[in-house]
């Protein structure tokens, strides 16, 4: 199933297809984060998930990555444990730059 939140936020999709994982594809950016984070929380909200994908995603800046410390520490805050996989490279650099990487689990 995927969600998509092109209407909301051009570029940005959101697939919930494999159990226990979010996908995250398109672009995470100043332009896409707020609804990513918003359809990103509802998703975690309706059940048990344990890795948020990356894979998908083709661009990426600092709005992106706040988009990913926050869902991580949303999660953390109700008890989830969430694994951040396929961080694109952009990201993880930006990432330890800003010394928020270990943040990610």
């Amino acid at each position: 199933v995927a969600l998509d939140a092109g209407l909301l936020a051009d570029g940005f999709q959101l697939d919930t297809g494999t159990p226990g994982t979010l996908g995250v594809s398109g672009v995470l950016s100043f332009d896409t984060a707020a609804a990513a984070l918003q359809t990103i929380q509802a998703a975690l909200a309706g059940g048990a998930v344990g890795q948020l994908d990356l894979v998908g995603v083709r661009h990426s800046d600092s709005a992106g990555l706040a988009c990913v410390l926050a869902v991580a520490a949303e999660a953390d805050r109700c008890g989830q444990t969430l694994q951040v996989i396929n961080m694109p490279a952009g990201m993880r650099v930006l990432a330890q730059v800003c010394e928020v990487d270990r943040l990610m689990g």
